[in-house]
Parts: C-alpha cells; structure tokens; sequence
C-alpha cells in the first residue's frame, strides 16, 4: 500500500496573543480552489490528504521549512508555494513525483508524443513481438509527462535531457527506441495474458 501524500495550506487567519487577522485573503481562497479541484481532477486516483491551518495561529510550523508568507502550500514538508496563488502545474508536479517514489511501476508502457517518428516505431515493434502495453502521451496529458519525468530522471541523472519514447517492459526500464529494438533482437518473449491495466494509482492508461 503506497503512503499518502500530504498538502498542507497555512490560510491568512488566526490569532496568536494580541494579534488577529481580519482580513479575509482573495489569493488563500483561490489557492484553496486550486488545491480542492487539482485533487479531484488532475490528481484523481492518487491517495491525497489535505490539512488546511490557520497561518498566525501556527507560524513557527512552516516557517522551520522556510515558509513565512501565507498563503503557504506544503507537499510531504516541503514548501512548494508561498505569498501568491497556487501555480496549479507546481503542485501537480511535486504530488506526482512524491506518489511515484512511492508506487513501483508494473506492466508495459511507451511514453512518448504524437508526430514522434521513433515513438511509432517502438510501439510498431512491440506489437509485431506481440507485447501488449499502454501508451501516454506526455504532450497531451500532463500527468503523463510528471510521471514520466519523475520515473526517468532517478534512472539517467537529473542533467541528462529526456528525450521520446521512455519505454519499460513489465515494469523493467528499456530506454528509448534504439535500446527496445536491441532487447527484442535479443529475445523477449511475449506474454499472451500480460496485463494491459494501469500499473498503479497514478495513472490511466491511453490507448
């Protein structure tokens, strides 16, 4: 079972000794909105838990992560918003790196991009071997493209740039076109029943 990923939003409000706040905050609204609607959209399927808190009645919390000005936006500790409206991208990305970590990957995917001559061809060799797999499109799907790159990176080194396809076989990193054209001349053998489902909570497979 994969651990939760925790959002923390410090709102502008609160009181602490003879301070209180009493004006209301547009930008903590919003980003409130943002934090509710990317949970039961973007980050639908991903097990998500959302704390809001008072930021003058605990200031000292995210201030020890270097958050001072609300609205503050946390994701497992780590302040990844402070002092304007959410960045909608920003939170989606660091809630999926964090999921990801936590969740291994199963089963057989091509990530890749529409008019990608290379990617056409993995996905061509892979049918002709009889391998099943789900493909994502990392232009036209967001989450794709933080999953992908969350996956990726940890394997080829943070400065390497990723390039179309990423491709993993029954959860077992490939690479690109070239090193899935050299496996299959190798030999892999197909597996009739192999599971063409999403491999974890994170995703949705694309036909």
């Amino acid at each position: 079972m994969s651990t939760p990923v925790h959002i923390v939003i410090h709102r502008w409000a609160g009181a602490w000794g003879p301070f209180r706040i009493k004006i209301p905050c547009g930008e903590c609204a919003l980003t409130e909105d943002i934090v509710r609607d990317c949970v039961a959209t973007d980050l639908a399927g991903i097990d998500v838990r959302v704390e809001e808190h008072e930021w003058l009645s605990r200031w000292w919390r995210p201030l020890r992560r270097g958050g001072w000005h609300a609205p503050i936006v946390q994701v497992n500790g780590k302040v990844i918003s402070q002092g304007i409206a959410l960045n909608r991208g920003v939170l989606i990305q660091e809630v999926i790196e964090a999921a990801t970590a936590d969740t291994p990957l199963s089963g057989t995917h091509v990530y890749g991009k529409a008019g990608c001559p290379h990617c056409t061809r993995a996905r061509a060799a892979l049918d002709e071997a009889g391998i099943a797999h789900a493909y994502h499109d990392v232009i036209a799907d967001t989450r794709a493209l933080y999953e992908m790159l969350a996956r990726v990176k940890p394997l080829i080194g943070a400065k390497t740039p990723v390039t179309v396809p990423q491709i993993w076989i029954d959860g077992a990193y490939v690479g690109g076109a070239n090193e899935l054209g050299e496996r299959l001349a190798a030999g892999v053998a197909p597996e009739a029943d192999q599971d063409h489902s999403p491999p974890s909570p994170l995703r949705r497979a694309h036909a």
